[in-house]
């Protein structure tokens, strides 16, 4: 039963004092976002002078070799500001790469609004190549994302493989990176969360049970073939495999996390949410300043 009051925080972490969000970095969306490739040019390119030429002219050959790797305007910008100090901004790349690759509208998708502090949503998603230390060839990692309903920030960790005790503790470091716990969690219907399925009486595994329990907080699965109830952190998953994660091969799991972890403070924490207009770490920080609870 889900009740009114605040869940209680996570005993081993105490709530730190916020500290001011990164300027936002454009006022740009959720969808297209692509991280890029590392390194991709060796030398920066020679700007022309001319002045119709657009921005992007000169980094012509780094653009089309992201989106030969699959990469999209969005990663794209992230690249060039961070390996040459591109000083444009993402509409430019955006504009450029459309000119390049046209590419059809999106379809318009309803929103479900929540109120501070009540509801997060968590998942799995497929995550980049990482080499297995004990096997010494590449794998496949998963990706688990915690994304809070209202500010929309989102914790993403990497992990080799699943499990009951593997998802309780991802859960728990999720907490403790956000240091609180939100009223309900809305999940899907995997088995390391629920053992059978029900839309009024869901049979959740009993270790997760007990671990949002202690937390106070409650699981709210959702209905069977409906995964738009949790769309705010399928899109999260989203932003993560088509921006800093995709076609990218790390060499350790603590590589992959540090680029991960980077990416999500430099860029994703500073940009501008497509749906509430407002930067997400913003929203995070007044709203926690403003009452000390989670958002």
């Amino acid at each position: 039963m889900i009740t009114d009051s605040v869940a209680e925080k996570p005993a081993d972490s105490a709530p730190a004092e916020p500290t001011a969000p990164k300027p936002a970095n454009e006022v740009i969306t959720d969808f297209g976002g692509e991280w890029v490739v590392r390194a991709t040019v060796a030398a920066e390119p020679q700007l022309r002078h001319s002045p119709s030429a657009s921005a992007c002219g000169p980094y012509r050959d780094a653009i089309e070799l992201g989106l030969s790797r699959g990469r999209n305007a969005m990663a794209i910008w992230q690249d060039l500001v961070d390996t040459y100090g591109f000083a444009a901004g993402y509409q430019s790349v955006r504009r450029f790469v459309h000119k390049l690759h046209p590419s059809s509208s999106l379809e318009a998708c309803a929103v479900i609004e929540t109120a501070p502090g009540e509801e997060a949503q968590v998942d799995y998603g497929t995550g980049p190549m990482v080499r297995d230390p004990l096997s010494g060839k590449y794998r496949r990692m998963r990706l688990f994302v915690m994304t809070l309903g209202y500010s929309r920030k989102s914790v993403r960790l990497l992990v080799f493989r699943s499990s009951s005790q593997i998802w309780a503790e991802l859960h728990e470091k999720a907490f403790r990176r956000l240091t609180g716990v939100t009223r309900v969690l809305v999940l899907d219907n995997l088995r390391e969360g629920v053992l059978t399925p029900d839309i009024y009486d869901p049979a959740l595994n009993p270790l997760y049970r007990d671990v949002l329990q202690h937390y106070g907080a409650v699981a709210l699965p959702c209905r069977v073939a409906d995964p738009d109830r949790k769309g705010k952190v399928e899109s999260g998953v989203g932003h993560a495999q088509k921006t800093p994660l995709k076609g990218q091969r790390f060499e350790s799991l603590e590589e992959a996390q540090t680029y991960l972890d980077r990416w999500e403070e430099r860029w994703a924490d500073t940009r501008i949410h497509g749906t509430t207009t407002r930067q997400v770490a913003a929203m995070l920080w007044r709203a926690n300043r403003a009452s000390g609870r989670l958002r």
